[in-house]
């Protein structure tokens, strides 16, 4: 058979899980860093981040928004999947996914926007015309009351909302990679820091898209960068990219170290299949690239052009570093047959239910969802004057 080495029985010739399952764990990553990023401000106080709390906050939402697509497309009965719902499975990790979703959206990521935003929700409601007048006053839920008090209230709950949505994040993403990590028959996926690394892997690209989507709306705004946030996420995003590189590394040397009965397979695998999406891609472009940027600007002070350059470029390369990380694990790990001792490709149709073009299109979605709630709640708005100081804090 064709891209088909060795002996393989015909099950494992064909891969069950596609582009698809990639994007899944990529795009909750994105929603889990850039809530991370956003509790930066609220909870940890970094001040210098403020300008892109928001901006955080309906990333999150847009992307969490398409994150059970893929999952959605790639069921053969995806109108059946509320039935986790009505008869939950509490023994399967997948299924479980659906109650930390619902959570995590509606209880979080909804709530926390909506506190944060009321105070604008209710005077848009009061100033806008037309249907605009009507969705606003549909999003105040009812809620008109915007004192001082009120805003205080509201404060004290967004704060609490964050700190419990901080593990909430961590589960979230945490579980995707317990779901690889608890697969005992693929020693690709089996390892206990399968969960850990996804879940610093997810910080990673959550804070580097945040920092790119900010550059890129400060220039089509033509709005001056604050360059004082922009060095700060770049300084968090290093130290976050370093302590993530340290544990891959770590399972690494494990895997070099242990040399199960599965190593030679693995080790011709990078060697071979893998050699452009795992070598190339994902370590030297993807991981090494965007060190060594960011490394400098923690050593050397480089002109403000110069940074903003260096930094567009890290957070580019870690996007797409981390993409081929999901793709390797995904991907990589169904290339191999349970008994070492063939091998299979992978070959991605274009527009199937599972091709490229629906992986583009999810891939899209969410930035149009994103610029849709951006054009009508502005993370810069000019009447944003949030409570300051922490649950006990004062106005500003």
């Amino acid at each position: 058979m064709h891209g088909v080495e060795g002996f393989m029985y015909p099950n494992e010739v064909e891969l069950q899980w596609s582009i698809l399952i990639v994007l899944y764990p990529f795009i909750t990553g994105l929603v889990a860093g850039a809530f991370i990023l956003a509790s930066l401000e609220r909870v940890f106080r970094v001040e210098a981040v403020k300008p892109t709390y928001r901006l955080a906050l309906l990333t999150a939402f847009g992307f969490m928004l398409v994150a059970p697509l893929p999952l959605q497309l790639h069921l053969g009965h995806p109108e059946r999947s509320y039935e986790m719902f009505t008869t939950p499975h509490k023994t399967s990790a997948m299924a479980m996914f659906g109650f930390v979703y619902m959570w995590y959206l509606a209880v979080v990521l909804f709530l926390e926007i909506w506190l944060d935003y009321r105070k604008d929700i209710v005077q848009l409601a009061q100033s806008a015309t037309g249907l605009k007048r009507w969705i606003y006053r549909v999003l105040t839920l009812g809620s008109n009351n915007i004192s001082d008090k009120a805003l205080a209230i509201d404060e004290r709950a967004g704060y609490i909302i964050t700190v419990v949505g901080i593990p909430s994040a961590f589960l979230l993403h945490g579980y995707v990679g317990f779901i690889f990590g608890s697969v005992k028959a693929n020693p690709w996926w089996s390892t206990p820091l399968m969960p850990i690394v996804f879940l610093f892997s997810a910080m990673v690209s959550g804070i580097a898209l945040v920092m790119l989507m900010y550059m890129a709306a400060s220039k089509m705004r033509k709005q001056s960068i604050d360059m004082r946030c922009l060095d700060t996420i770049a300084r968090y995003l290093f130290y976050t990219f370093v302590i993530d590189f340290s544990l891959e590394m770590l399972d690494l040397i494990h895997r070099i170290y242990e040399s199960g009965e599965s190593f030679q397979s693995l080790d011709f695998m990078v060697h071979t299949r893998l050699f452009f999406s795992q070598v190339l891609l994902q370590i030297i472009a993807g991981t090494c690239v965007p060190l060594a940027l960011l490394a400098a600007n923690q050593v050397y002070r480089f002109s403000e052009a110069t940074r903003r350059l260096m930094y567009g470029a890290a957070g580019g390369l870690t996007l797409i570093g981390i993409f081929a990380m999901r793709w390797n694990v995904v991907i990589g790990g169904q290339l191999f047959s349970k008994s070492f001792l063939g091998y299979t490709t992978y070959k991605m149709e274009f527009a199937t239910r599972e091709g490229l073009l629906p992986a583009v299109f999810l891939m899209i979605l969410p930035f149009v969802i994103i610029w849709g709630l951006i054009t009508l709640l502005p993370p810069w708005s000019a009447t944003h004057a949030r409570v300051v100081g922490g649950p006990h804090g004062g106005v500003s």
